[in-house]
């Protein structure tokens, strides 16, 4: 469907879109279309638009997402910017849209003198795709606090879910069928008097641990049950390890840096390179927390 033609929406909407532009890793060929919406109604109107079968990919900062040098046939939904209003609610309860970063929202929680999100200050995303992976750092979870859940289908239609109808369990939510997160409810403590912010101590553990600054997808891999992957994947003598364009952070082994150079098609082969050593050396076949899209070049 020639969506540039038969659509009129009223926020951005563009064409070949280098992905690359768009993700953490700084990697990726073109999406089909590229669109930001001007808010939820501008949402719900290109989505009632396109065809049944027509290809989607939301992306919020593009941290845990790895998009093939060929780019992305179909659409790209990207709420960041758009879909952004955070408000304590009369009930108590905090509402955040899916295009809020979670930096924000911790500083939001923080700044109301709410307990219980400081961890979000450490996820690199937005509260779509944490939502979408019950993304955590530093022990904390994010459906831990989700009261319920604004959901979009590919129709335009809007659906209020509670927490009992998905699927959670680490770093995996399971989803209804072609229904995507467009905000949520979110209940925080309020914090007792003698209790201090840890967000400035929080980020500075992850500054002293992480390769932040450089082009990553935060943690390529899952902490299987009872070990780290990171230190799996360090005793396999690959910290520091390159593979063509692409190479494991000398920082922290469970991170894989980019380069200028750096195809897509060598971050892949890294990541199946590091599970064949981890497998074969452990008998542990690690699980990958990035996504990865698209087509081949």
């Amino acid at each position: 469907m020639n969506v540039a033609s038969k659509l009129t929406v009223r926020g951005k909407l563009m064409r070949d879109e280098p992905l690359a532009r768009h993700t953490s890793w700084r990697l990726g060929g073109p999406a089909d279309y590229y669109f930001v919406p001007a808010d939820l109604d501008d949402l719900q109107a290109y989505l009632a638009g396109l065809d049944a079968d027509a290809p989607l990919l939301w992306v919020g900062l593009g941290s845990n997402l790895l998009v093939r040098d060929g780019g992305f046939r179909g659409h790209v939904i990207a709420p960041l910017g758009a879909l952004k209003t955070l408000e304590l609610q009369d009930d108590g309860l905090l509402y955040a849209e899916c295009g809020v970063s979670c930096a924000k929202l911790a500083r939001f929680v923080d700044r109301h003198n709410l307990a219980g999100g400081d961890f979000f200050a450490g996820i690199p995303g937005t509260v779509g795709g944490a939502l979408a992976m019950n993304a955590g750092a530093f022990g904390g979870e994010t459906w831990s606090h989700v009261v319920s859940v604004t959901m979009i289908d590919r129709h335009g239609s809007v659906t209020e879910r509670s927490p009992g109808e998905f699927d959670v369990n680490y770093r995996h939510v399971g989803l209804p069928s072609a229904e995507w997160f467009v905000g949520a409810r979110f209940r925080f403590e309020v914090r007792a008097a003698e209790d201090e912010s840890n967000i400035r101590q929080l980020l500075r553990k992850r500054n002293e641990s992480q390769p932040i600054g450089e082009p990553s997808c935060g943690s390529v891999f899952k902490n299987p049950p009872g070990d780290h992957a990171a230190r799996m994947i360090e005793a396999c003598g690959l910290k520091g390890y390159r593979l063509r364009t692409a190479r494991v952070s000398d920082k922290h082994a469970n991170f894989i840096i980019s380069d200028d150079d750096t195809l897509a098609s060598d971050v892949e082969a890294l990541i199946e390179t590091i599970r064949d050593r981890v497998q074969e050396r452990f008998g542990v076949l690690l699980e990958p927390e990035v996504r990865v899209v698209g087509e081949f070049a």
